[in-house]
């Protein structure tokens, strides 16, 4: 009951993704590679967390 007002850890984590993806593409085509490349790798650590978390999600089931 009390969960109802709790987010989801997991939306939280795939919006960030998603706007890191977004500015590590804009930063590629304006030719900034090593800006591309450090938001590559933050964008892939929070993919890895993402990954974790459902795990947990699934393990708990």
């Amino acid at each position: 009951m009390f969960g109802l007002f709790k987010k989801d850890p997991i939306q939280k984590l795939e919006i960030e993704y998603a706007n890191i993806l977004e500015k590590a593409v804009e930063a590629q085509r304006n030719g900034n590679i090593e800006l591309y490349s450090q938001l590559s790798f933050d964008a892939e650590k929070i993919l890895n967390e993402i990954d974790r978390h459902n795990e947990l999600k699934e393990a708990s089931k």
